[in-house]
């Protein structure tokens, strides 16, 4: 049993303090803790963690496996199926009773196996939670399991340890921490002692650590001021337990559509059951009979199925192209999205960092390439040049590896960095000019070092050339290393008097565009006393350049922004960014260009009805938290648009399970993010996205040709019934008739539309709207003209054979073939819904049909020769004579379809429509 946690924080071990752990200083944080350098006593950490539980997120309650399977059958055309398995066990037709179960079963195991992500996202973020930690209890440092952890333990930071709670910095030696699962800051954060304000942002409270992220360099120590479900990471558990996932387009439009028809079909039975009984004065229980089949010949058994084939073959198709689907209906929704928002780092973005500019005195150079490969020019005013000419460039390639903690090293074809990343950007500017880690080393090797540190902001290095000759080599931040200057590098490599204002302004340009700066400079001297010390960066160095970082666009993200802008579908970006940086992306993306961006700031002093005004306008959101991510997705739902939410850190992981499909990235991404999502890039390329949507838009195209193509086959079966009845006819088809045209030859001829090819143009036109009705009134007008048409075959024929003195079971067998070779004939047409199929694209252009054609056959000739099936069904053998009559009745449905269509075309005005 979990022990119930306790309110935190809390003041003098009791109360809670008035203001947020990050606004005190270190004195009132020991204070309001109750502790000090020596850390807690074990009996008090004992004390303590009675009072607050452990330092782990209590899972949630979770429906047992029976409930979860019992509410897969909660489901109106489930309900239908099985009321029909119900009607033909009172027949006593077994086989029929079986197929339907079957059916029903199948669709109910493959609903429970998709479920659970909820879960699962849960544990995975539970399993980011440190599993030690080192702590100072008693005066003395010792490793405990993370879960002992209580607020007001002193805990040890050190480069690799993933923060075990959150923590409040007391001392922080060159620490930084990697917070981008978190916050999605792209860089790894420089941490402080400093308090902040009570309104920063999280990615800005350097004074804090929190629990789940990752120290990449340095060390410090903290005292832990929340634990579990109390910390920011427990927070953002909190929220996934307590978002309910919302059901897609499709599935509404599917529950809708078949609640209408289940109430059409029961209202015209129970119609047709008055009038035969009232009216034409037959016997109820003989009506009853009637009813049966009426209601057995309009039910779409085999829509359930069709539509999970359907969606499963869109998930083999996506998997094909990088796209991993982990909940069916996602893949339809795909095809109706209208909105996009994603997370920019590591997402629309390389999550490497990247040198792109090197700013010298009388130059500017821009850098080829993105992300961590070896590759890439160095270009002056549009021309690529070379390194060795420009004195200034190459020193300060030099300098970029030397003074450099960070390692290079290719796994799989796939450069990786060990450190920090701007660094690592540093190695590769070196690299494009032929300085490697390895040649500096080798020709330059360091002697001293003074290492980074957030309040000298600048690192510096001792080397020696060849020679023998000293040089000290600094990096850090321009402002502090230009006080250090005295001399700039010229053009032509000599030492000038240093120019504040021209640097000053080409800082201010570069980092307009969105980048970060850092500056290199060098001195050649030796240290004063031997050790490098900090009397040594004073004064007196050449400054070289300044260097313009950024964690660039994906190239292919550009194309694919472009090509959903084509499609009709917006692209927002929201991330945990500045804002400088994210309004500069989306310029390079073509997103929320010549419109403003809002932090989460502002988004978080919005009520709900003036958020959803603003994303009608707004595309880039920065210094988002989870909760703010979490009510951009709401305010676009609530405003009526389809959204799907990107992302790659745990903190997207609340939208992510919100959106209607939550996108997250396979490679870099967070398994808390992969498991809350609907579907995973393997290949973390937003491009893949836009293939997906295409996908999607295909996967709902073929579902409705296969409504389309089901629906007058039940509804020309429903009027045939319906005719008999109404003039006291013998009835044309059994029941068990129309379960073997419903069943076997409509679901196997149908299934050939699920392998249809995405029509021309399909990524051009404007997503469907949200709440657009499955049947349109055309679609409605097209199925009620089939049905008609079939049953003027069936019936015809059916009365045509009994009028001229052949058998019951004679007429019968051929108005069931006449239905199934209308439909073979229907199947044909049903490929384009308004384009000619008498053409090579239309008759040959999916295989499928033709084998399902083929397929179909076969069945027929069995249903109509073999014994066990005139046993079971009642038919008989046909002549020839009698098959042309209703090769007849195909013909008739097909030509009347194109005849139509080329009358709608006319109507329309598409005069000469593409052949898909």
């Amino acid at each position: 049993m979990p022990v119930a946690r306790a309110a935190q924080p809390r003041l003098d071990a009791e109360n809670p303090p008035h203001a947020p752990w990050h606004t005190l200083t270190c004195a009132q944080i020991e204070q309001a803790l109750n502790t000090g350098a020596e850390g807690l006593s074990e009996a008090e950490a004992a004390r303590r963690i009675e009072h607050y539980g452990p330092n782990r997120l209590a899972p949630p309650k979770r429906r047992g496996p029976l409930r979860r399977l019992l509410e897969q059958f909660h489901n109106i055309l489930l309900y239908v199926m099985l009321g029909a398995a119900v009607i033909t066990a009172f027949l006593q037709h077994w086989v029929d009773t079986g197929v339907l179960l079957v059916a029903v079963i199948v669709n109910a195991i493959i609903g429970f196996i998709q479920e659970g992500k909820a879960e699962a996202a849960l544990d995975a973020i539970r399993a980011m939670l440190s599993p030690y930690a080192t702590v100072i209890r008693d005066g003395r440092r010792r490793e405990i399991d993370a879960a002992g952890l209580v607020p007001g333990d002193r805990v040890v930071l050190v480069s690799g340890d993933r923060v075990p709670a959150d923590v409040r910095l007391v001392s922080a030696k060159a620490l930084r921490i990697e917070e981008a699962a978190l916050t999605g800051e792209s860089l790894p954060v420089e941490k402080c002692t400093a308090a902040a304000d009570a309104d920063t942002p999280l990615g800005d409270r350097c004074g804090m650590a929190y629990s789940g992220t990752v120290v990449v360099y340095g060390q410090g120590t903290g005292l832990v001021v929340a634990t579990g479900g109390s910390t920011e990471l427990g927070r953002i558990n909190q929220m996934l337990a307590s978002i309910r996932t919302l059901s897609t387009p499709l599935l509404r439009q599917i529950d809708r559509f078949g609640r209408m028809l289940a109430l059409a079909i029961f209202a015209v039975s129970a119609v047709t059951f008055v009038i035969g009984v009232l009216w034409r004065g037959h016997s109820a229980a003989e009506m009853f009979m009637m009813v049966v089949a009426l209601t057995a010949s309009a039910i779409p058994e085999g829509l359930p199925a069709i539509m999970t084939v359907t969606l499963a073959l869109g998930v083999q198709r996506m998997a094909r192209r990088k796209a991993i689907i982990r909940r069916l209906p996602a893949v339809e929704t795909l095809g109706s999205v209208t909105v996009i928002c994603s997370d920019k780092t590591g997402t629309l973005t390389r999550n490497e960092m990247t040198a792109q500019r090197v700013i010298c005195a009388g130059h500017v150079f821009e850098v080829g390439g993105a992300g961590y490969a070896l590759a890439g020019d160095f270009c002056l005013d549009g021309h690529i040049v070379d390194v060795d000419r420009y004195p200034a460039l190459s020193m300060a390639a030099r300098a970029a590896v030397l003074c450099n903690d960070a390692r290079l090293r290719e796994d799989e074809g796939l450069w990786r960095v060990e450190g920090d990343p701007t660094e690592g950007a540093l190695l590769v500017l070196g690299g494009k000019a032929g300085f490697t880690r390895h040649v500096a080393h080798a020709a330059w090797p360091r002697a001293d070092a003074i290492p980074f540190e957030s309040q000298h902001r600048f690192m510096a290095t001792l080397h020696h050339d060849s020679e023998g000759e000293s040089w000290i080599f600094v990096k850090g931040a321009p402002e502090r290393i230009m006080d250090m200057c005295a001399f700039q590098m010229n053009t032509e490599g000599e030492e000038v008097p240093l120019d504040p204002d021209g640097w000053h302004r080409m800082g201010a340009v570069t980092a307009a565009q969105g980048m970060r700066l850092l500056a290199l400079a060098y001195k050649r001297a030796a240290p004063r006393h031997g050790r490098l010390a900090f009397a040594d960066a004073e004064t007196g160095y050449t400054l070289l350049a300044m260097v313009g970082l950024v964690d660039p666009p994906r190239e292919e993200a550009v194309r694919a922004v472009h090509e959903c802008h084509r499609a009709g579908i917006r692209v927002k970006m929201i991330t945990g960014d500045h804002i400088e940086t994210a309004r500069a992306i989306g310029a390079q993306l073509a997103i929320g260009a010549g419109k403003p961006a809002i932090t989460g700031a502002e988004v978080a002093t919005m009520d709900d009805a003036d958020l959803r005004r603003t994303v009608r306008e707004v595309d880039v959101f920065a210094r988002a938290s989870p909760e703010h991510k979490l009510r951009l997705v709401q305010a676009l739902q609530d405003d009526g648009q389809v959204a799907a939410m990107t992302g790659d850190g745990v903190n997207d992981a609340p939208a992510l399970k919100r959106a209607d499909v939550g996108i997250a990235m396979g490679m870099k991404g967070t398994e808390a993010a992969k498991e809350a999502a609907d579907m995973v890039l393997a290949d973390d390329n937003f491009a893949t996205i836009a293939v997906a949507v295409r996908e999607g838009r295909a996967v709902y195209d073929n579902l409705k040709k296969f409504i389309l193509f089901m629906l007058p086959t039940n509804g020309g079966e429903a009027l045939v019934v319906i005719a008999a009845i109404l003039f006291e006819l013998t009835l044309p088809l059994t029941p068990a008739q129309v379960l073997w045209i419903n069943m076997v030859t409509s679901s196997t001829l149908g299934l050939a539309l699920a392998f249809e090819p995405a029509e021309r143009g399909i990524m051009e036109r404007r997503p469907r709207p949200p709440g657009e009705a499955l049947l349109s009134g055309f679609f409605i007008w097209r199925v009620l003209m089939v049905s008609v048409l079939m049953m003027t075959g069936a019936l015809g024929l059916f009365l045509w054979e009994m009028q001229h003195g052949a058998s019951v079971e004679t007429a019968r067998t051929m108005a069931v073939n006449a239905v199934v070779v209308a439909e073979m004939f229907y199947l044909v047409n049903s490929r384009f819904i308004l384009a000619p199929v008498l053409n090579r694209e239309g008759l040959t252009g999916n295989h499928y049909v033709l084998l399902a054609i083929a397929a179909c056959i076969p069945l027929q000739l069995a249903y109509t020769y073999t014994p066990f099936m005139q046993a079971v069904f009642g038919s008989t053998g046909l002549s020839g004579l009698e098959w042309l009559k209703v090769l007849g009745a195909g013909l008739l449905v097909f030509s009347v379809a194109e005849l139509e269509k080329a009358v709608m075309r006319r109507m329309r005005g598409i005069p000469q429509p593409a052949a898909g």
